[in-house]
């Protein structure tokens, strides 16, 4: 069975069965793909030349450099009296071969439709630090929770932004899938196929969520305190549970039995209204479906067009049904009909979104956070 995971460089999503290592589709790196029995998550391999280990003398490698040297030399200065003439040609294939587009509209290329209200974070690993942080809720006292892809490590920060405590979900072996609070401080983990369930502010176990099968990718809160997870094994269905935990509904194979191909990573997002967005990371595109699990449409696409997609990994839905897509392009917005609306640039990549009840956007960028006022309707 084919599987996926998530490229330890770029973030996009990356499909391979049996085999030691794998290239990223997106950013061409080539990869050791995760070792799930031993708890070991993908890495980029490193090229190692071996020169240091050379058996060979040094004086030997310096005597077969000088001549090397020499040729580099002379060859620097052949290029140094040819090289206006050679940039005048190259310059002209260059701009030759440009393709001529028109220019976007103007709200297509600024950030007017959304403010920055806070930004914090930095690389590292101490307290308001993050070294591959994807995840991210906010509970209805506005604590910020931010989870690291691998580690176990979930920081919680005051809604200001100041770092107030941290906890641990496992080992450093621990990849974290999803991350969900909801208003009375309740977090909700998916790891190692599971939904566990915290104490937000202390990190205190309150146990799994109960269902037949492991398989959980991701998982969100509703305005109802319900959840709506996303869940894989052979088929894609999407699960909902109620506010104490009981299962609700499944909609089985949501994403591949309207699509007609397999999807192997979904991510989800519910609206204040009740209907369902799940993001299909291979197929490209988001898939709506009504509270009773009905499909109704999709939108999106692969391109590099707006309102297409290249590698998207996170979506979030506004107050107002507005659906926000974050990808290597930035964080699109569309209407709920899927119309494209405008797109937010930002640095780095949105791996995690959520909105929090004064309708103000949360994004985890994977070394930082940022928080977004965006216009009303």
């Amino acid at each position: 069975m084919q599987k996926t995971f998530d490229c330890p460089k770029c973030g996009a999503p990356v499909a391979y069965e049996l085999k030691p290592t794998v290239r990223c589709d997106y950013c061409h790196s080539q990869l050791i793909a995760p070792n799930e029995l031993a708890g070991q998550p993908a890495q980029v391999v490193r090229i190692n030349l071996g020169l240091s280990n050379s058996k060979f003398p040094k004086w030997i490698w310096l005597v077969l450099a000088i001549p090397l040297i020499g040729v580099v030399i002379g060859g620097l200065a052949a290029v140094g009296a040819l090289a206006p003439a050679f940039y005048s040609a190259s310059r002209a294939v260059k701009e030759s071969n440009i393709p001529v587009r028109p220019n976007p509209p103007k709200k297509e290329s600024t950030n007017t439709f959304a403010t920055v209200l806070l930004d914090f974070g930095s690389e590292g690993i101490g307290p308001g630090m993050f070294t591959d942080a994807r995840s991210i809720a906010v509970d209805g006292a506005g604590r910020i929770y931010v989870g690291e892809y691998g580690g176990g490590r979930i920081q919680v920060f005051d809604p200001a932004g100041k770092f107030q405590s941290q906890w641990s979900i496992g080992d450093r072996k621990t990849i974290l899938r999803g991350l969900a609070a909801d208003r009375k401080g309740t977090v909700y983990v998916v790891q190692g196929g599971l939904i566990e369930r915290y104490k937000g502010e202390t990190g205190e176990k309150l146990g799994q969520l109960s269902y037949p099968h492991s398989g959980f990718d991701d998982v969100t809160t509703g305005a109802d305190g319900g959840l709506v997870a996303a869940w894989h094994s052979n088929r894609d269905d999407i699960v909902t549970f109620d506010a104490n935990g009981k299962l609700v509904r499944t909609i089985p194979a949501a994403i591949s039995s309207a699509s007609g191909d397999s999807e192997l990573s979904m991510r989800v997002a519910v609206d204040g209204s009740g209907y369902i967005y799940a993001l299909g990371r291979f197929n490209d595109a988001v898939f709506k479906f009504a509270r009773d699990g009905k499909f109704m449409t999709r939108f999106g696409g692969r391109g590099d067009q707006p309102g297409q997609f290249r590698a998207p990994y996170s979506i979030a839905v506004d107050g107002y049904g507005r659906v926000y897509v974050g990808d290597m392009s930035g964080i699109q917005v569309f209407d709920a009909n899927g119309r494209f609306l405008t797109v937010l640039g930002l640095k780095g990549v949105a791996f995690g979104m959520v909105f929090n009840d004064r309708n103000e956007l949360f994004v985890i960028a994977r070394d930082h956070v940022i928080k977004y006022a965006v216009q009303p309707q």
